[in-house]
């Protein structure tokens, strides 16, 4: 009599993806500015590594700063748990010594070379097989250039500017505008009380997305941005006519980026002989200044700076860098290196980083968000 064979059950584990097979150690870094949203694409990376892929998660401290000076730390599932709700970044950043262009001090002199062969050194002696690189635009150029010198690479866009290309969205904008809208929400009021004109600075270098979204929800009377060119007279005759139908007050939004029609923009610290950029600020003053002395109006000013990148993330920004972060880690399942992570529509998608680098993505001037603040009586500081 033969025994009955016991039916073997089947395995709960999931198959991995052939790709898989060939990666067991993964890292990640947050590079360039921090924002809200940065810890949750970590949490998202980490737990779909390991708990779908089995691989271990190596995190980088300091951004590229981590990789040229051997700053790495394992991360596990509990070292990551409830991350989704904490602004900043675990692992630190920076937005200073890039590889590509990095200071060295040499007989009292500061030169500046490439250590992206230092980089790709410690990458291989510490045996990463990927690497992770959540940041803009400036983080995503030196994140190709690994790629060209033979690095595996995934990109993740972040960047409060919501300049980068490709993707329709970058996670930490929505704070970022969330932000700004509450303050010209507070604003308002204060305004209201003593007639007086506020003006309010955000961030924005080269792309105005914040003051333009922010301006609309938050009821500004007046937007300035980089994309348009601001002619000073036609700002100030909008908010003398204001005045003379009994409005009071009036509330500026400016991206500190923003310019005068001929002019140059305002920095607090001028750009480097050497091209590395100048630090931005004062324009909300210089703006003041000039409607104060234009209408008679008092004027005062609010400079949001640093706020608009702190604090919690909105849930838009917790889920959309949750996705970007688990969707990494398909990548690099599917093999799909030199790709950047990005928003289409509803979707998740990816892209060629080389492609995300090649512009930003400016606001357009005659585009209908612009047309949009017009048609609700919004000065864009250019003439009717």
């Amino acid at each position: 009599m033969n025994p009955v064979k016991k039916e073997k059950k089947p395995s709960k584990r999931k198959k991995r993806p052939e790709q898989t097979r060939k990666i067991g150690r993964v890292s990640i870094l947050t590079g360039g500015g921090d924002c809200p949203g940065l810890n949750a694409v970590i949490r998202g990376f980490v737990r779909a590594s390991t708990n779908i892929y089995g691989w271990k998660v190596f995190g980088i401290k300091d951004g590229f700063d981590g990789l040229l000076n051997n700053k790495f730390v394992e991360l596990s599932e509990a070292d990551v748990g409830g991350l989704q709700l904490r602004g900043g970044t675990i692992l630190g950043t920076s937005n200073r010594g890039n590889p590509l262009h990095y200071p060295i001090k040499k007989g009292g002199i500061i030169v500046f070379k490439d250590v992206t062969s230092s980089i790709i050194k410690n990458i291989k002696k510490k045996k990463l097989d990927v690497v992770v690189a959540v940041g803009g635009d400036g983080t995503m150029k030196i994140t190709q250039s690994l790629r060209e010198k033979g690095i595996n690479v995934i990109g993740v866009p972040k960047t409060i500017d919501n300049d980068l290309g490709v993707t329709d969205v970058t996670f930490g904008y929505n704070s970022a505008v969330a932000c700004a809208t509450d303050a010209l929400d507070k604003l308002h009021t204060t305004a209201e009380s003593h007639h007086r004109v506020l003006v309010l600075e955000v961030m924005g270098r080269d792309c105005g997305w914040i003051a333009l979204e922010a301006g609309i929800a938050g009821g500004a009377d007046v937007i300035l941005i980089p994309e348009i060119p601001f002619n000073l007279d036609v700002v100030c005759k909008h908010i003398h006519k204001r005045k003379l139908a009994g409005k009071k007050f009036s509330i500026v939004i400016v991206s500190e980026g923003a310019y005068p029609e001929g002019g140059d923009k305002v920095y607090v610290k001028p750009p480097g002989p050497d091209g590395t950029p100048g630090r931005l600020g004062g324009l909300a003053n210089w703006v003041s200044e000039r409607i104060s002395y234009s209408t008679g109006l008092e004027t005062r000013v609010a400079v949001l700076g640093h706020l608009q990148r702190g604090g919690t993330p909105t849930t838009f920004d917790r889920i959309l860098a949750t996705r970007f972060g688990v969707e990494a880690a398909n990548l690099i399942a599917e093999g799909k290196f030199g790709k950047m992570v990005c928003l289409k529509g509803r979707e998740i998608k990816s892209a060629d980083i080389k492609e995300a680098i090649k512009e930003l993505k400016h606001v357009d001037p005659n585009g209908q968000t612009v047309k949009t603040a017009e048609a609700l009586g919004v000065s864009m500081g250019r003439p009717d």
